[in-house]
């Protein structure tokens, strides 16, 4: 990833996967998702809905730069889940994505290498499902100004292609907005009339 890119991909709706061998079954759920407290919501729903699974193994990544991530075996030997699975994202250059997977066992032991192809594979399938999208990398501000700038704000937002999220108008007048990173340095420069938070 350049370090002048505010973009990064991610995916635009949950999506599923499977994967079967030897009788045990790999369900592969991806879902977009921006926060760690969105993540430990959607964990604990899989782990509800999927109480009689044996394993639900996931890994995630959040931001332009995929930090911070995780990866989890959820009881699977080190490294034969979490980490196929987050290798995916890699190669994939995915961020702001959670993938579990849901192993149910079928009886018959698959080895090292046969739980990391389940794992990859059953990955794949989810990512192969879903819709790619590029994100924009951004910030959020918080504008306060005196009322007779509205129009200067409103221009440079404009010419920056900036859409105010939420405003208040009085004397003193309170804006939201997101700039994405690239803009930031510019944004301060332009708005140095406003208080910027």
């Amino acid at each position: 990833m350049n370090s002048t890119s505010d973009t990064y991909k991610s995916i635009s709706a949950p999506s599923r996967g499977i994967y079967k061998e030897l009788g045990s079954k790999f369900l592969a759920f991806a879902w977009p998702v921006e926060t760690e407290e969105e993540i430990k919501s959607i964990l604990s729903e899989i782990r509800k809905e999927y109480f009689d699974a044996r394993h639900h193994c996931y890994a995630w990544r959040l931001g332009l730069t995929g930090e911070p991530y995780r990866m989890n075996d959820d009881g699977e030997p080190s490294s034969t889940a979490g980490r196929p699975i987050h290798g995916q994202l890699l190669s994939q250059e995915l961020s702001d994505i959670l993938v579990v997977v849901v192993r149910y066992f079928g009886g018959t032991k698959l080895g090292v290498p046969g739980l990391i192809r389940a794992y990859k594979s059953a990955t794949q399938d989810a990512l192969a499902n879903a819709t790619v999208i590029e994100k924009i990398a951004g910030e959020h501000f918080t504008l306060t100004f005196d009322y007779l700038q509205m129009n200067d704000v409103m221009k440079v937002l404009k010419d920056m292609g900036i859409t105010p999220l939420k405003q208040e108008f009085d004397l003193r007048c309170k804006m939201e907005v997101r700039v994405r990173l690239t803009q930031i340095e510019d944004f301060r420069k332009q708005l140095a009339f406003c208080q910027i938070k």
